[in-house]
């Protein structure tokens, strides 16, 4: 039997290894559609409300219908059931959102796509969560102001497009590297390929603004949101990579590594804090937390 799962928006699950997806869907022709992930953690999915929320605006930023949220729900609560029945609650597992334009053969206004697979959490994500990450900063190739100026662009949308993003990847590892962070045409950090860039300096957190064309992290959010009621102070600006450097410690959070210290970026090696758990504490607790 297959580790993953694969289940209808309707909450119906299905086999993972029938076919499932037609040849022309826009996903698989053109990546036009989007996605999210999550973390099942203790036999539920965590942090569902931000996810659902991104979902629909990335949905708005290319024309897509508004995602029906109940179902979407539903289909979550069945996938994270299913998964800990099989596997137990202790068993991480990661929950894929997809949702496409639909069929390519169907016209002008096709039918979406619309469905989830849970699969194992990799083994990569739970060893950077312990040793942390070298990182190698990459030009993205567009300025800050971009994401005003050419909406079409999709920048900050969570889109099935992510070739560039492996492409980055590949390219850091071959260099030696496990990750990335892009920066702009005028030096600004913007945000990893699957990551939000998080610099702790003193009891303040900063991250770079979303507005500046990068996507909104929701673990940053619900991260920042906890941190400003136990009394952190957050704060959203530009930030270069010499900011990063001089930083108390320098963060790659996400919705399934949840937080990956840098321990190097682009050869400078960056000092490990002695508070750095304070910082991973606070990143489990808020994904525990499902704001609205």
């Amino acid at each position: 039997m297959s580790q993953s799962l694969l289940v209808a928006l309707d909450g119906t699950v299905l086999d993972p290894d029938a076919p499932f997806l037609y040849a022309d869907d826009l996903a698989a022709v053109r990546g036009d559609g989007i996605f999210e992930t999550l973390l099942i953690r203790g036999g539920r999915a965590r942090a569902v409300g931000l996810h659902l929320q991104r979902l629909a605006r990335s949905a708005a930023m290319l024309d897509l219908p508004e995602p029906d949220v109940d179902a979407w729900c539903n289909a979550i609560d069945v996938a994270a059931r299913t998964w800990s029945e099989r596997h137990g609650s202790g068993t991480e597992g990661l929950v894929r959102l997809v949702y496409s334009r639909g069929r390519e053969s169907a016209g002008p206004k096709p039918e979406p796509t619309a469905y989830l697979t849970v699969g194992p959490v990799a083994a990569r994500a739970t060893a950077v969560r312990e040793n942390g990450v070298s990182v190698i900063t990459l030009e993205r190739g567009y300025s800050i102001d971009l994401a005003a100026t050419a909406p079409w662009q999709l920048l900050g949308a969570k889109t099935l497009s992510y070739a560039t993003n492996m492409a980055a990847l590949r390219h850091a590892a071959e260099l030696g590297y496990d990750d990335v962070i892009y920066v702009s045409s005028e030096g600004a950090v913007l945000e990893g390929p699957r990551s939000t860039v998080v610099a702790v300096i003193g009891e303040t957190l900063v991250t770079p603004p979303a507005e500046i064309g990068i996507l909104p992290g929701t673990t940053q959010v619900a991260a920042f949101a906890l941190a400003a009621e136990e009394g952190w102070r957050t704060e959203t600006r530009v930030l270069r990579p010499a900011d990063l450097i001089e930083a108390d410690s320098v963060w790659l959070i996400s919705s399934v590594t949840l937080a990956a210290r840098v321990t190097k970026l682009n050869g400078h090696p960056l000092a490990e804090p002695e508070d750095a758990k304070k910082f991973v504490d606070l990143v489990d607790r808020a994904i525990s937390v499902d704001r609205e």
